[in-house]
């Protein structure tokens, strides 16, 4: 097993734990979208915020941030296709499928335009779906993840090829998976479509130049994606510009979280919510002398 799989592992069991915290109990459903049954749970009042977990991942996994969000949204925590208590379909994974099925979700649950907070695989779907149905999402949060496949790092960029079925079913997440999957059995076919997602090429900077959803872009100084990466989406959504010229600030934002790998970043919720709030209420650090 991969270093990068194993430190996967750990940090997920950690925020399953921490999840006992959450603050609140939230109410569970399900709707028919696309052929499968998603699972999905509400909390808190407000605004729409829909809340996108990452692979192999489900809502539990995601710790304190559901909760956290929840103080000032209306949050709606899906588990995607195969993911979860959602069930699989015949149907390859991808970012486009994935961002489908939450623009179709929000046709049948009655939710015309709504925050996203994604993360990791929840992020690129994030994307896709701003990119896709941008009438959909006012203001997305996207955390820890890459728009070109060419951002992830160099070493894992040479550690995807060698993942392997067998990986995954050796691994906790193929037990734990059985506790909450409405197929216990369906690991194995879920897992090979995550791992061909994650094998698939992609290049969406074009697409992501020409947003108008502001954007805040989250990603630890150790994450999976560079570090440029990350600036170089800032860049395409306005970013990088000097400030105190008069000019307004774009409305898009980069947090960059200090001593922070891939999976430390989600386990993080207190920090994060101090670059999410301002952000979703507008907010900016007061300027001038």
């Amino acid at each position: 097993m991969t270093t990068i799989l194993r430190t996967t592992l750990t940090a997920a069991a950690l925020v399953a734990a921490g999840a006992a915290l959450a603050q609140e109990t939230p109410e569970g459903n399900r709707v028919e979208i696309n052929g499968m049954q998603m699972y999905y749970e509400v909390s808190g009042t407000g605004d729409p915020m829909i809340v996108l977990h990452g692979g192999f991942m489900n809502i539990p996994m995601m710790g304190d941030i559901v909760g956290q969000l929840a103080q000032t949204h209306q949050v709606y925590a899906l588990e995607a296709q195969g993911h979860g208590r959602t069930t699989d379909i015949d149907r390859p994974i991808t970012y486009p499928n994935l961002a489908g099925d939450v623009a179709a979700f929000m046709e049948v649950v009655g939710i015309e335009k709504a925050d996203v907070f994604g993360y990791s695989m929840g992020a690129m779907t994030g994307l896709r779906l701003a990119i896709d149905f941008p009438e959909k999402v006012d203001q997305l949060v996207f955390t820890s993840g890459a728009y070109d496949y060419e951002g992830w790092q160099p070493a894992f960029q040479e550690a995807i090829p060698q993942w392997n079925l067998e990986m995954f079913t050796s691994s906790p997440f193929a037990e734990d998976y059985k506790v909450l999957a409405a197929d216990p059995e369906g690991f194995p076919a879920m897992a090979e479509k995550v791992i061909e997602l994650e094998k698939l090429k992609f290049a969406w900077g074009e697409e992501v130049a020409a947003l108008e959803t502001p954007v805040l872009i989250i990603a630890g100084d150790s994450d999976g994606m560079t570090l440029e990466h990350s600036v170089d989406m800032f860049r395409l959504l306005g970013g990088g510009v000097m400030g105190d010229t008069g000019e307004p600030l774009p409305a898009s934002r980069l947090a960059i979280l200090p001593a922070s790998s891939h999976t430390a970043v989600i386990n993080q919720p207190d920090l994060l919510m101090e670059f999410i709030g301002p952000f979703l209420a507008g907010e900016t650090p007061k300027t001038g002398f």
